[in-house]
């Protein structure tokens, strides 16, 4: 069962981040499609994909498309149910499928202040009161996660659809420096590290852009993870 995915430019595309990891982690085989949001390309190669319209979306073996990144992500754990993308235990997983839907909802302080980039990080940002609250959440839901944790350096313990989620947060974190706990910035640093992000970020630094779309005006240093 082979699944069509259609993707925007990895280096800014958080939710596109989150698709891939979806089937890239579970080691569900897919097809990628790479859609232009900086080309003016986006409406004609996404027409395939009507009636989705925003990246990421998918399509089935059946032909089924799907978009929405939890849609997807409740279609793929529903069609691969020997892959254990949701926590086994009861509690666990719906605590994970909380987080993973107050990531969808929340947050817009953070994702507007703070544009996933993968490129470097932003010294001296200094974010607003209501980032500063958006982060306090997340930290906040991450340690709930910790009480339901076995071993592992994960959310949950294992990997799972949560940390999917949350590597674009991950990224945002360290991309713009931001003040959080030790604990927070450990498991920042873990996604980061994970081959599957540093793949992902290898191949978004292919594609050079000039200007950069999220210049912040602010002095730069180089990302923690070399590519």
């Amino acid at each position: 069962m082979t699944y069509d995915l259609y993707i925007g430019d990895r280096t800014f595309s958080s939710w596109s981040l989150r698709g891939w990891l979806m089937m890239e982690k579970f080691n569900i085989p897919h097809r990628t499609h790479l859609v232009g949001l900086y080309s003016g390309t986006m409406a004609r190669e996404m027409a395939p994909m009507a009636p989705a319209r925003l990246v990421p979306a998918m399509r089935t073996a059946s032909g089924l498309v799907v978009g929405e990144s939890l849609a997807m992500a409740e279609t793929l754990a529903e069609e691969n149910p020997d892959i254990a993308m949701w926590p086994e235990d009861p509690s666990a997983r719906a605590t994970a499928r909380w987080l993973c839907a107050e990531m969808v909802g929340g947050f817009a302080s953070l994702r507007g202040e703070c544009a996933m980039q993968l490129q470097h990080v932003n010294q001296g940002f200094a974010p607003s009161e209501a980032t500063m609250a958006d982060l306090a959440r997340i930290e906040t839901l991450w340690a709930h996660a910790a009480t339901f944790k076995t071993e592992g350096p994960w959310l949950f313990g294992t990997y799972s659809l949560a940390d999917a989620f949350y590597a674009p947060v991950c990224a945002r974190i360290v991309g713009y420096d931001l003040p959080v706990s030790d604990a927070t910035r450990a498991y920042c640093m873990t996604t980061l590290q994970d081959p599957a992000f540093k793949a992902w970020r290898a191949e978004g630094l292919k594609t050079t852009y000039d200007p950069f779309p999220y210049d912040m005006g602010v002095p730069t240093s180089d990302w923690p993870i070399p590519a």
